[in-house]
């Protein structure tokens, strides 16, 4: 026992280490990149697994389209990235090889399609998610991800913290033996700090009045307990918004409580129950395939859709028959994201459109269908139309 006790202690001593050391940088980089003020803006595609190239491809196509000038200018650059397919992943026992990081840290933003995790006990590599490692890699703090149904008085914004919570150590968590396992979880002041500032922000500059903090802070008392006490502490430097906390437990009812649901406005969560919660909001939208996300970071930004690489499809031969439609309001967050706000509107109205189109115009996933590149080709003629 002695010697599973002291091989447990290094482990967790290194883990300690490696968060000492992150929140010291943390404390040293506090400045933020205005990526609308970049003379270029270097925009790298990166396709994914599975249906993955399928979506990102007709997002490339409406980014050209709606930059066009841009491009011409030599304003904006694009860079196809490949590399990250779950057999070059595998092959290279890498979630994200080193060339491939290289190319990805070239670029100012990414579009990026979904990627395979491999499962723990199955054939593959068991292999880091390739987003924990680019999120990491990358400090792309703040997941974002706005949920809207305006018939039913919905109007959300998810600030997700990204880099902390139970994802970042997700892979190093520590078998003592057959019987007893450990998982950790990390949260940090300044990694707190920062997403709750970066929703008050959003909030004030959105004329948003309620800002809601999201934990298990009953019954995980020191991560998520500093998690919301850190939140409280930033929302006081906002007086105007009013600040109220919850459970992640009752949150996901009061979701789907139509008395109260449209009140909730601006949230704050760890990256566990962001994760969860999201993906519920997305379904009360029309499904997690409506829905994009934003990664951001002080000097990087990741944009993709909130689904996975959906090898079933790709299995049955259905793959031209994917949605693009999370990608696409990926692209919407983006072009906001890089001060092209004027295109990212259009891009949304034509997306507000499409998505009420009768079946036959829609990319539904089966061949009853429209498939991704003529629904793309609804997209680019909506949008031309504006």
């Amino acid at each position: 026992m002695e010697q599973k006790t002291e091989a447990a202690a290094k482990h967790f001593a290194a883990l300690v280490e490696k968060q000492l050391a992150r929140v010291e940088r943390m404390k040293r980089d506090r400045e933020f990149t205005d990526f609308s003020a970049l003379p270029q803006v270097v925009i790298g595609i990166c396709g994914g697994d599975g249906i993955g190239p399928v979506i990102t491809r007709e997002a490339r196509r409406v980014l050209e389209y709606l930059l066009a000038d841009e491009v011409k200018a030599g304003k904006v650059v694009f860079r196809m990235i490949d590399g990250l397919t779950i057999e070059n992943r595998a092959a290279q026992g890498k979630s994200i090889p080193d060339d491939v990081m290289e190319q990805l840290k070239s670029c100012h933003v990414i579009l990026k399609g979904p990627t395979t995790t491999p499962q723990a006990g199955g054939p593959l590599p068991n292999l880091e998610s390739a987003n924990v490692t680019m999120r990491r890699e990358l400090d792309l703090f703040a997941n974002v991800r706005p949920v809207k149904v305006p018939e039913l008085g919905i109007d959300w914004a998810f600030f997700r913290e990204n880099t902390e919570g139970s994802y970042t150590l997700g892979s190093q968590g520590l078998n003592i033996d057959e019987d007893l396992a450990f998982d950790f979880t990390v949260t940090t002041a300044g990694g707190t700090d920062r997403i709750a500032r970066l929703a008050y922000d959003y909030a004030a500059r959105n004329g948003k009045k309620r800002v809601s903090i999201v934990t298990k802070a009953n019954i995980i008392k020191t991560t998520d307990g500093n998690f919301l006490r850190r939140c409280h502490e930033i929302g006081r430097q906002y007086p105007d918004i009013t600040t109220d906390d919850w459970y992640i437990d009752i949150m996901t009812a009061n979701l789907i409580n139509e008395e109260i649901r449209s009140g909730f406005q601006v949230f704050i969560l760890p990256n566990l129950y962001g994760d969860i919660i999201t993906d519920e909001a997305a379904q009360i939208q029309g499904g997690v395939g409506t829905a994009g996300s934003a990664n951001i970071g002080q000097h990087y930004a990741m944009f993709e859709a909130i689904h996975g690489s959906a090898p079933r499809l790709i299995e049955q031969g259905l793959g031209d028959y994917a949605d693009p439609s999370s990608i696409l309001r990926a692209t919407v967050l983006l072009l906001s994201h890089i001060g092209r706000q004027a295109q990212a509107e259009k891009l949304e109205r034509a997306l507000d459109i499409c998505s009420r189109a009768g079946r036959g115009k829609k990319a539904t996933g089966s061949a009853d269908g429209a498939t991704c590149r003529e629904f793309g080709d609804f997209v680019m003629e909506t949008v031309a139309q504006l």
